[in-house]
């Protein structure tokens, strides 16, 4: 996540397809490819869930325009960054200020824990968004609505003359997937503390722990269960400037962060990280390894969810139109386009009520032909 200072927040928020930022620290993955950032969200979402080539790679992925909307492309944020427009300081949305230490710190496990738990419900708000608006996909036949899936232009999330439910679905989508990822570029989930210094506020205590991670079952409603040394980091605006009174002797954003170098958008690889933590050891491959991971996570639960919610037919038509670039020809019923499945099932019906209503004609035809030769 990119959250700018001054004109550049006031940019970020007003003119979304005209980035202005002002130089200024990253706090999160990147969304954009200036100032630092190099598109960290759009490149780990593309790894995880985008077609590697061509419109169709045998695995349920997002096809290249489809993908477009979910990740991002050229100066368009995609739904996975409409956080860093409409919700840049909401810590919820980013899992932010779960900071603890053991030992003396300022706040208390369950103060933290409390924090994480901000962030799963509403992140669990955003995933159900995703699966409320899918059920508008199909018409009350269950064919696809072809006014629905279109993508004859791009997404505007965040508006309210946005009426596509695809693109409404893949916001909130998006969104869910921008917290689970910002999560390990901000915790200590995957990564390790810097060796070279003694462990403390400024150089927490890494967990080492592998992605997908049990906090973020967004399919469940249970309090997530929290290992006693996860922290995340206290966040302000300008946490790199030293005396912050709110994040005083607490970890901080600034001392965790993995957010920033180079992510291959096909395979995933992670190199020349950009932030001190980041650069400890292998941290920042783990954070995107972790995140990348946690992605395909989630879009294997809300296929799962979907297929719960309305039934594993309806669940795969679902699944199709939110992937696919060109539902209405391509999602099919046993090879029958969708939008053509309710016809031909009404003509398929047809034609066998018709069969067998010359049967019974046929039937009782020969049967008075037999009375009238006995």
């Amino acid at each position: 996540m990119v959250r700018a200072t001054g004109p550049g927040l006031l940019a970020a928020l007003v003119l979304p397809l005209v980035i202005v930022l002002v130089p200024a620290r990253a706090a999160a993955f990147g969304t954009i490819d200036t100032g630092g950032q190099n598109r960290e969200h759009e490149r780990i979402t593309r790894a995880a869930v985008a077609c590697a080539a061509g419109p169709e790679s045998g695995r349920a992925c997002f096809e290249p325009r489809s993908a477009d909307q979910l990740a991002g492309h050229g100066k368009r944020f995609g739904a996975v960054g409409s956080p860093d427009l409409t919700e840049p300081l909401d810590p919820a949305a980013h899992c932010d200020d779960a900071d603890y230490l053991a030992g003396d710190y300022p706040r208390t496990r369950d103060r933290a824990t409390a924090s994480l738990r901000d962030c799963v419900d509403h992140l669990r708000g955003r995933f159900l968004e995703a699966v409320d608006e899918a059920g508008n996909l199909l018409d009350a036949d269950g064919a696809i609505v072809p006014a629905a899936v279109t993508l004859d232009a791009d997404c505007e999330f965040d508006a309210a003359q946005e009426k596509r439910s695809k693109c409404r679905s893949l916001e909130g989508f998006g969104r869910a997937l921008h917290g689970v990822q910002d999560f390990y570029s901000h915790s200590n989930w995957t990564d390790e503390a810097d060796p070279a210094r003694p462990v403390g506020a400024d150089n927490p205590p890494g967990l080492g722990l592998p992605a997908p991670s049990p906090v973020f079952d967004l399919r469940g409603t249970g309090a997530p269960s929290v290992p006693d040394g996860l922290s995340t980091g206290c966040f302000v605006l300008h946490d790199s400037v030293p005396g912050v009174e709110k994040c005083a002797l607490r970890v901080t954003h600034a001392g965790l962060n993995k957010d920033l170098g180079l992510i291959d958008p096909n395979t995933g690889e992670a190199t020349d990280p950009a932030t001190p933590r980041g650069r400890v050891g292998g941290n920042f491959a783990r954070a995107v390894a972790g995140a990348v991971e946690e992605t395909r996570r989630q879009w294997r639960d809300l296929r799962s969810e979907l297929e719960d919610r309305y039934g594993a037919r309806k669940a795969s038509l679902m699944v199709c139109a939110l992937r696919r670039d060109d539902p209405v020809a391509d999602c099919r019923i046993r090879g029958v386009p969708t939008v053509l499945a309710a016809g031909v099932l009404v003509g398929v019906v047809g034609l066998v009520l018709f069969g067998l209503r010359r049967q019974a004609v046929r039937g009782r035809r020969q049967a008075v032909r037999r009375r009238r030769a006995g």
